[in-house]
């Protein structure tokens, strides 16, 4: 059992310098874990040290695909509300794509095919080549949604020359949309969402080889058909397909649901050995992974991407959503879909874990013991403690913030209660809300030191009792003064 949400926001949203990342790239999942410890074994620092991001990265951007480029480049792509052009951006950091220059490679046209209702595009690479994946509809019928893609050879998108290479022929045609591209074993696969009269309202996920980066071959499979009652609510949808692959597994993430605060992503799993043009061969999750989360004020999580992150150690999911939930007229007039991103976990079975999505500001960590390194901070009944495979992910997630008692120190505020923080009370650690007290301030208060058992993770150090730590022992939190290297070891974390 977690705590009860708490009311209100926290005033702190100021994250600390204490993680960093470092560039680098990546096209399928990032390595990650670590090796179990037994016994009083440690591990050296994680493959997947902690990244950490500010969002919203883009207000008024739905629809995200960001792609990390071999020339050092995040590009960044995604919907505009006018509905009316194509836009790309660049930066050698994802952070930084918040304040990139902007540049509309391509704009609808003004009659006939693709002249309305620009949508969802992807930027990928492929063969040498830029291609853009989008969907539009007609000047003279805005609901004729169809598949088409861009082909760019130069090597800066933003700056080369765009050619259409038209709109991607379907066996079926009907209202079609969200179309992305990836490769298993070799093998080039698009997968979108389309309507199919024959099998009732909505759209479904269909996938087909790929002959050449804009013609499909062999006859599309329908993959996903939308019939869970949170793939109906408003729409029956099935739509913005996304694919990340990791040990061995396909794994695709895809939006369900009206484009309300009732969007939310549910997930279908491959073996990459399987025949993928076999629906048997998918299997879909039977509730959410990721939807709104009153407590951090996210609504509508969805339509969904991957990247990695800088330093090519960790996966990042990039989601569009809105910071309330009520909206007035029809979703789509809404202009206010932003787009933002947070660290995706994996759990011990080498499944994906969403989480929630996080409050606005600095993205959170999990903090691993550093002598039981399948072991993270997180609370149960309030109190602190350590463990493995954590459910939900969330209650292992804290917020680096500026410290409540001010100067140099920092709080741990917990993801998804926002305003409850890690405190010591009696020396026993605990999660609870502030209530504002000077007493809460300086209990919840630390000075992030230098890892004592290992430089490359940190200890914490109480603001209020000099020369007691934050460490685990019996796997509860306690804040106590350290004698020997046990103890040493015991109040090391690794962030994550």
């Amino acid at each position: 059992m977690s705590p009860a949400p708490a009311s209100g926001t926290p005033s702190r949203r100021t994250v600390l310098g204490l993680i960093a990342g470092t560039a680098a790239a990546g096209a399928v999942g990032a390595s990650a874990g670590t090796a179990h410890a037994t016994g009083s074994a440690h591990a050296a620092a994680p493959a997947s040290p902690a990244v950490t991001y500010t969002n919203t990265l883009a207000e008024q951007r739905a629809d995200p695909h960001i792609w990390k480029h071999t020339d050092g480049f995040y590009y960044f792509t995604a919907t505009v509300p006018a509905y009316d052009r194509i836009v790309l951006r660049r930066a050698t950091t994802i952070q930084g794509l918040t304040t990139a220059a902007e540049t509309t490679v391509w704009t609808r046209h003004t009659s006939g095919e693709a002249g309305a209702h620009i949508w969802a595009p992807e930027i990928h690479f492929i063969g040498g080549k830029w291609y853009v994946y989008f969907a539009a509809g007609a000047a003279n019928d805005v609901w004729r949604i169809r598949p088409y893609v861009l082909e760019c050879s130069a090597a800066n998108p933003l700056t080369g020359a765009w050619t259409e290479r038209g709109r991607i022929v379907l066996p079926l045609d009907t209202f079609s949309l969200d179309a992305t591209t990836f490769v298993v074993n070799g093998t080039r696969y698009l997968c979108w969402a389309q309507n199919d009269p024959a099998v009732g309202d909505g759209t479904n996920l269909y996938l087909a080889r790929m002959a050449n980066p804009w013609t499909i071959m062999g006859s599309p499979v329908m993959i996903s058909r939308p019939t869970a009652p949170w793939e109906t609510v408003g729409h029956t949808v099935n739509e913005g397909p996304a694919v990340i692959q990791r040990g061995g597994r396909v794994f695709l993430a895809f939006s369900a649901s009206a484009t309300d605060a009732n969007y939310c992503m549910g997930l279908l799993t491959a073996s990459a050995s399987a025949d993928l043009l076999n629906a048997a061969s998918w299997t879909k999750t039977a509730n959410p992974v990721f939807r709104s989360n009153a407590a951090t004020g996210q609504y509508g999580p969805g339509h969904n991407s991957f990247t990695v992150s800088e330093d090519g150690r960790s996966d990042v999911l990039v989601y569009h959503d809105r910071g309330y939930r009520d909206i007035s007229g029809d979703p789509l007039n809404d202009p206010n879909r932003r787009t933002r991103v947070q660290k995706l976990y994996w759990r011990a079975d080498g499944t994906p874990d969403f989480g929630i999505p996080v409050a606005d500001g600095v993205t959170p960590v999990r903090l691993s013991s550093y002598n039981y390194p399948d072991r993270f901070v997180r609370h149960w009944e309030y109190r602190a403690r350590t463990d493995a495979d954590v459910s939900p992910l969330a209650d292992s997630q804290f917020r680096t913030v500026a410290g409540l008692a001010g100067g140099s120190t920092v709080s741990l505020e917990s993801a998804n209660f926002p305003g409850y923080y890690l405190r010591h009370k009696d020396f026993e650690v605990w999660v609870e809300k502030d209530d504002g007290s000077a007493r809460f301030r300086g209990d919840a208060s630390f000075h992030a030191r230098t890892g004592l058992a290992d430089a490359a993770g940190v200890s914490y150090e109480s603001s209020d009792h000099p020369g007691r730590y934050l460490r685990h022992y019996g796997h509860l939190l306690y804040v106590q003064a350290l004698g020997t290297a046990t103890d040493r070891a015991d109040a090391t974390f690794h962030t994550q």
